[in-house]
């Protein structure tokens, strides 16, 4: 914690420096980590939240391991958006996440997807092995990112792990996989349901089961030493109705709402 503290204001004062003292801090932008499967939503609300306020907002993406991982060894985050509850529940027991500022944002589905020429109808327990052949199905890591974790789980909820696991592309996040299937390189793979709508190379051709794998939930906290006032108060933005209304109209799910 002492490391972290003194990295925040190392960077503050070269800020202080760079930018000429103290107007430069109130131009520091508010810094968010969030998780890749968050990035069109969440930059179209950024951009709209930036028209109503004085404060920037600057969002890095990638999966939500690696996200808090960089947090732990003291990444200059204010805000962490993960897409599992056990990376959040990690930087708690940390002693990393300010207290009383964590709420649950979102919920959301979890889909296989092909390319839009991919035939339909699409039967999971019969068609996956079938249309693979000799390819791989993309995955964000399964061991690691919550996409990943998420896709294992309801395979083997379908009993189709052990027969697929071979076949598997891992990727650094959700949004990696999702690419490969757009491009071609892969002919299938597991995302989630608000992803496909970010490329249209790409189709949804099976829910799965809410009860096939562990709710997907989006927390949201701030970083303990390191948030703003400016950093809480987009925090607060993401709770309320213009930001809902984005969310759900990139097919995310608000915490309350039946999925």
């Amino acid at each position: 914690m002492k490391f972290r503290k003194l990295l925040k204001l190392f960077q503050i004062f070269s800020c202080a420096i760079l930018f000429g003292g103290q107007s430069a801090l109130a131009q520091q932008p508010v810094v968010v980590f969030a998780a890749a499967s968050l990035k069109t939503a969440l930059d179209e609300i950024a951009l709209q939240y930036q028209e109503q306020s004085t404060h920037s907002i600057h969002i890095s993406y990638a999966g939500s391991s690696a996200l808090a991982r960089q947090i732990q060894y003291g990444a200059p985050a204010e805000l962490f958006i993960s897409a599992n509850t056990a990376w959040m529940d990690t930087l708690e027991k940390n002693g990393l996440i300010e207290e009383g500022s964590r709420v649950d944002l979102l919920r959301n589905r979890l889909a296989l997807v092909g390319s839009v020429t991919a035939p339909e109808p699409f039967d999971i327990t019969t068609d996956l092995k079938t249309k693979l052949g000799t390819e791989r199905l993309a995955l964000a890591l399964v061991d690691a990112v919550p996409a990943g974790i998420y896709a294992k789980a309801a395979l083997q909820s379908l009993g189709m792990w052990d027969s697929i696991k071979t076949q598997i592309a891992q990727t650094d996040n959700v949004r990696a996989a999702l690419r490969l299937v757009a491009i071609g390189e892969a002919p299938l793979g597991i995302v989630y349901d608000t992803d496909h709508r970010a490329d249209d190379q790409v189709k949804v051709l099976y829910l799965f089961t809410k009860s096939s794998h562990p709710p997907i939930l989006y927390p949201a906290a701030l970083i303990s030493d390191q948030a703003t006032d400016a950093g809480r108060a987009f925090l607060q933005y993401l709770q309320g109705p213009d930001s809902t209304a984005v969310f759900q109209a990139h097919g995310f799910i608000t915490v309350g709402d039946e999925q």
